[in-house]
Formats: C-alpha cells, sequence, structure tokens
C-alpha cells in the first residue's frame, strides 16, 4: 500500500538552521576514512620503475592527443603532468605541439606563459608573450598579462613600449585607461596628457572628454581644464556635443565659485541642444539655480525650458493646436502681456490648409482664448472686439460657421452693455449662416431679457428654416404654454405632428399627449393615440395607452378606504385598458409580429397581476408562447439557430388545418363519401 501512494512527500521544506556546503562533507569524508581503505600512495624502488611508469603515462597521454588532436584540454594535461615531472622541454615540445594544431587558444598561450613564468623563465615568457600578441593582437587579456609581467619586473620603458605596441591597434577605453593610469603611478603626467590627446582623436567619445577634464582638474590647472572643454566642444561639434560635457564644465566653474561663468555655460548650452538631448541639462541647470540664484532665476529657468520644449514642438508641426493652448497658458502664468500677444498672433496665424470644418475645430479656439484673455485679463476691449470680427471674417462661411464664436460675440457686447449690437451680431449670423444652435442660443437671450414676441418671432423663423426638428416645435410650445395660451400651444403641435419629415417624431407625439393629459383633455388625449396608431403600430405606443387608460381619474372616485394616497382603480378604467389590449394583440396577431406580441403580453400579464382577478391572470397566460430553437438558412448557404415563439392559438389553429386534410383525404379515398 505505501508503494500505491508513492514516494514520502517533504513536509518542512525551510532551510536547515545550520547549513553544510560540499566541500565540508568532502572534507570529512576524507578525514574520516579508514587505513584499510585508502589510496595506496605509489612508490617506486629505483629510476627504472620510474621511468617504467613515466612511459606508460606518457604512452596514454599519446594515444589521447593523437585520438583527439583539437581538444586543447588533452594537450594541457598532458603538458601539466611533464610540468609534475620536471621534464620541461618535454612539455615545451607539447605545448609547441599543440600550438601547432590551434595557434588562436588563448587559453593555451595562456597556460604555457604561465608555466614559464611560474619557473622564473622569464625570456621565454616574455618570447612567447611576443609572439602570441603578434599572433592574436586583438585579444586583451594577452596584452594585459604582458604589460603585467614588465611592470612587475620593473621594466618601465619596456612596459611603455609594449603599450605603445598596443595603443597602434586602437583597442577599447579600459586598454587606453590602463595606460594613463601606468603613468600616473610613476608621475610622469605630461606623457599622460598626450595619451589623452591621442585617446580623444581615437575615442571621441564626451566621456573620454570629461575624463581628461578630471584628470587636468586633479594634475593640472583650471586653464587647462578649460581649454579641454574648450577643446572639446569645438571638436564634437553641435551634432555630437553630449549634455554630460556641458553639465561637467559648468559644475567645475560652480566649484570654482565661477558663477557666472556656469550660468553662461549653461544658456550657452540650451541654445545649442535640443530639447531631447538636453533634459538632464535643464535639471542640473534647475538645481544650480536653486542653489546659487535667487527666485527670479529659478522661475526664469523653469520658464525657459518649457519655452525650449514648446519651441521645438512647434518647429516639428506649426499646425500642433494643442501645443499652441500649452504655450499661451505658459505665457499667462508668468504675465508678460507682450510674450502672450505674441504667442496668441503667431498661433491664429497658422491658419488650416483646407477649409473642411474637421481641421478648424481646433484653431477656432485659439481666437476664442485669445478674445476671452484680451477682455478679461488685459482688459483691452476694443481689442477683444477686433479679435471677434477678424475671426468672423476669416471664416468661410458659405461652407460651414461655428454657433460658439456668433454666441460668444454677441454675450461679448452684451457684458459691455451693447445690446443692440449682440442683436445685430446674432441677426447678421443667421441671415449669413443659419443653424440650430444660432436659433437656440437667440432665444435663450430673448428669453433671459422676457422678450417674449421676439421668442416667437425667432421661433417662427426657425420652424420657416428647418421644419423637421421636433426640440424647436417642443420648445416653442413649452414658451406658449408658459404664457399660458393654450390654444396656441395646441396649433403649433398641430403644425408640427403634421409635417411630413421630423427628425425624432416620437418626442413630438409624446410632448403632445402629455400636455393634453397634463391639462386634463382625456378625451383629446385618446383621439391623439389613435391619430398616432393609424400612423405607427408599435407595441409601446399601445402599452402606453393602456397605461393611459388606467390612469385617468374618475370625478366621482374617492380616496382609498385606508387614507392612503394611492387611488384605486376602477372597473371600467380597466375594461379600458384590457379593451386596448385585446385591440393590439389583435392587430400583433394579423401582422404575425411576434416579439412585439411578447413584449405586449408580458406588459397585459403584468397588469391583470396588479390590477385583474386570477382568471383574467390564467386567461393572459393560457396566450403566452413557448420559447423554440429553429434553423434557417442564410444567402451564403450556411445555416443560424434563432428563438422562436409558438403561439398556443397558432398551434391549435396549425392542428384543425392538420385535422380538416386529413379528414379531406380519407373523404377522397372512401369514392367522395362519408356514407
Amino acid at each position: 500500500m505505501e508503494s500505491a501512494r508513492g514516494p514520502p512527500r517533504v513536509k518542512n521544506k525551510a532551510a536547515a538552521p545550520i547549513q553544510i556546503s560540499a566541500e565540508q562533507l568532502l572534507r570529512e569524508a576524507v578525514d574520516r576514512q579508514e587505513t584499510g581503505i585508502q589510496a595506496p600512495t605509489q612508490r617506486f624502488a629505483d629510476l627504472e620503475e620510474l621511468h617504467e611508469f613515466q612511459g606508460r603515462k606518457r604512452k596514454g597521454f599519446e594515444d589521447y592527443v593523437r585520438r583527439n588532436r583539437i581538444n586543447m584540454n588533452n594537450w594541457m594535461r598532458y603538458a601539466a603532468w611533464e610540468l609534475e615531472q620536471k621534464e620541461f622541454k618535454r612539455a615545451r615540445s607539447i605545448f609547441e605541439r599543440a600550438l601547432d594544431v590551434d595557434a588562436t587558444s588563448v587559453v593555451l598561450w595562456i597556460r604555457y606563459i604561465e608555466a614559464e613564468m611560474r619557473n622564473r623563465n622569464i625570456n621565454h615568457a616574455r618570447n612567447l608573450l611576443d609572439r602570441a600578441v603578434t599572433i592574436l593582437p586583438r585579444v586583451d587579456k594577452l596584452w594585459y598579462k604582458y604589460v603585467y609581467m614588465e611592470e612587475m619586473l620593473g621594466n618601465i620603458p619596456g612596459t611603455r613600449q609594449v603599450f605603445e605596441r598596443w595603443m597602434e591597434w586602437e583597442p577599447d577605453e579600459a586598454a587606453w585607461g590602463a595606460y594613463i593610469k601606468l603613468e600616473k603611478r610613476y608621475g610622469e603626467y605630461e606623457r599622460a596628457r598626450a595619451i589623452f590627446e591621442r585617446f580623444t582623436i581615437v575615442r571621441p567619445e564626451p566621456r573620454n572628454w570629461i575624463k581628461w577634464a578630471k584628470f587636468e582638474e586633479e594634475f593640472g590647472t583650471s586653464d587647462l581644464v578649460r581649454e579641454v572643454f574648450g577643446a572639446a566642444v569645438e571638436a564634437l561639434g553641435d551634432e555630437f556635443v553630449d549634455e554630460r560635457l556641458f553639465i561637467a564644465y559648468a559644475r567645475f566653474e560652480a566649484k570654482l565659485k565661477e558663477y557666472e561663468r556656469a550660468r553662461a555655460i549653461y544658456k550657452y548650452a540650451l541654445d545649442r541642444l535640443p530639447r531631447s538631448k538636453s533634459m538632464g541639462l535643464h535639471k542640473a541647470y534647475t538645481t544650480f539655480e536653486k542653489q546659487y540664484g535667487d527666485k527670479d532665476g529659478v522661475e526664469d529657468v523653469v520658464l525657459s525650458k518649457r519655452r525650449r520644449i514648446y519651441e521645438d514642438q512647434i518647429k516639428e508641426n506649426p499646425k500642433n493646436y494643442d501645443i499652441w493652448f500649452d504655450y499661451a497658458r505658459l505665457e499667462e502664468t508668468a504675465g508678460d502681456l507682450d510674450r502672450v500677444r505674441d504667442v496668441y498672433e503667431r498661433a491664429v496665424a497658422q491658419i488650416p490648409p483646407t477649409q473642411e470644418k474637421r481641421h478648424w475645430r481646433r484653431y477656432i479656439y485659439l481666437w476664442i482664448f485669445y478674445a476671452l484673455w484680451e477682455e478679461m485679463e488685459a482688459k483691452d476691449i476694443a481689442r477683444a472686439r477686433q479679435i471677434y470680427k477678424l475671426c468672423l471674417d476669416l471664416i468661410p462661411h458659405k461652407k460651414f460657421t461655428f454657433a460658439k464664436v456668433w454666441l460668444l460675440k454677441a454675450q461679448f457686447e452684451i457684458r459691455q452693455g451693447e445690446l443692440t449690437a449682440a442683436r445685430k451680431s446674432l441677426g447678421q449670423a443667421i441671415g449669413m449662416c443659419p443653424k440650430d444652435k444660432l436659433f437656440k442660443g437667440y432665444v435663450e437671450l430673448e428669453l433671459k431679457l422676457f422678450e417674449f414676441v421676439r421668442c416667437r418671432t425667432l421661433y417662427e423663423k426657425h420652424i420657416e428654416w428647418n421644419p423637421a426638428n421636433c426640440q424647436t416645435w417642443i420648445k416653442f410650445s413649452e414658451l406658449e404654454r408658459g404664457l399660458d395660451d393654450l390654444e396656441r400651444t395646441r396649433a403649433i403641435f398641430e403644425l408640427a405632428i403634421n409635417q411630413p419629415v421630423l427628425d425624432m417624431p416620437e418626442l413630438l407625439w409624446k410632448a403632445y399627449i402629455d400636455f393634453e393629459e397634463e391639462e386634463g383633455e382625456y378625451d383629446k388625449t385618446r383621439d391623439l393615440y389613435e391619430r398616432l396608431l393609424e400612423k405607427t403600430d408599435h407595441v409601446k405606443v399601445w402599452i402606453s395607452y393602456a397605461h393611459f387608460e388606467i390612469n385617468i381619474p374618475e370625478e366621482e372616485e374617492e380616496e382609498a378606504e385606508d387614507g392612503s394616497e394611492e387611488r384605486p382603480v376602477s372597473e371600467e378604467a380597466k375594461a379600458r385598458a384590457r379593451k386596448v389590449f385585446e385591440r393590439a394583440y389583435k392587430s400583433m396577431k394579423e401582422k404575425d409580429l411576434k416579439e412585439e406580441r411578447v413584449s405586449l403580453l408580458n406588459a397585459w400579464l403584468s397588469f391583470e397581476r396588479t390590477h385583474g382577478s386570477e382568471e383574467d391572470v390564467e386567461k393572459v397566460q393560457k396566450q403566452m408562447p413557448r420559447k423554440t430553437k429553429r434553423r434557417r438558412r442564410l444567402e451564403d448557404d450556411t445555416f443560424e439557430e434563432y428563438i422562436d415563439y409558438v403561439f398556443p392559438a397558432d398551434d391549435e389553429q396549425r392542428q384543425d388545418i392538420s385535422k380538416m386534410l386529413a379528414m379531406a383525404s380519407a373523404w377522397k379515398e372512401g369514392g367522395g363519401s362519408f356514407t
């Protein structure tokens, strides 16, 4: 049974309190090994036995290297064994044979060189290093080994000579750094300076110039540091110069308390470098101003940074109006009126390239913000009025217009007390380029002034221009109803519903019906429902009609017996509503509108559960359909499943037809007689 359960699980997977390493286990195993089972130490009685043993080992090694010549590990093990036997000539022979096989094996060269160095064969090691760097001049490890050996031997001129040979191959920065450190260790600063000069020519990266500047800062003079930085800026040019170079230069000057020099360096760099290459420079300049500048200096550096960003973005895409918005807000916070006007003037000069409204939607807000700023902040009313005029003159009103600009212009004139100018401006807009928003804004203006006659005139013009706008008809009727002129309200509704084209006729009919119902004209409301049903047979209209019949209050009805506010529904109201449901059901059944019949039955069932008896509820429930899944063929000869409804009445009708067909078939088979 235990084998069926599998191996036991480890319950505690936490680390042991005392950790034991593999090395410790091996040492303990060796220490505790019994003497009887230890590996025997091989002893040789005379030289003949030793030579015989060496011969067997050499034969084995020779077999190894003969079978797999390209495996350098066999050669190196062979040579290491000969070195243990103090057979240096044999070991050299093996290394040389291995180099004949693969002279590019760096590990083999290192083992060979270290073997000679370990046995103090310096000249042999030097010759080997010379051969190695000649064959493999791009392997830095061999050069490092060479210069390390020469320096350890105290041969500084020889070390310098090796470095010079190495530098001719233009190695990486670490090699140049090692050469410079050599000269610094022995106080040869002029030589180190000359190496730096060659180094920056071969590797003209900004970080290498910074290294040279730090060297001069430590071992030279401030003038030499400035010369290095100046030479770096001149040599790299605008294309390759880096912000780190200017930051290091400015920090050096700040360290010498030359704050004006440092500030000049920062500004010079910010003017030359693009924003994408000067993020760190801006940050360093900000920190510098916080440390050594005043409040105005800090704000100025922040503003200059943001201005630089916006200018670069505008240079890339002058038609990006969102950047102009941000730029204008920046200058508005700075409070310099001339700068703000300059930005806005430059922004509005970027006219969209085409006369398509989608290209003008963002651009037009530049004019709006400009005019509002002149009015609210700069308090220059004449200039604001001129901006509105220029903006309206610029818009191609024959193709499109912006109602917002006309309305803002009118509101501006009203704030200045120029009501006549405001009306003139809106009248001009309606005459040139009428829009629904313009009419709506003009009416709202006159409503606030209680100029109802003007409102009527505007509504009439609006309806004349766009008779399909249902919202205008509804607002017009609300105005007349608010003025308690019900006949005019009713006349407006009648004109509206008789229009041949309406954008939202359902809202208009609903508003008309709600108006008559709220005014207590229930017969007229019922007549409206009947007229609406002649135009549309929508299920929602029928349901709304039934709910209306339920909610008609009866004059002789009293409040509920328990004193609650809920009014009991009379039997007559229930009968009328039930009659509406029956008419609707019959109409939809004749038109075979299954989903509409289901919605109607659900509403009817809810009505009966609230106001009817159990028999009425059961009667409706019997008419409820059952769902069934069917398949139908699509145009691409594929099939899809859909939900179909099977009504009991339709099912019974189909069964009656089937019975009649069966009886007709039986009559035919019986010779045409049932007797």
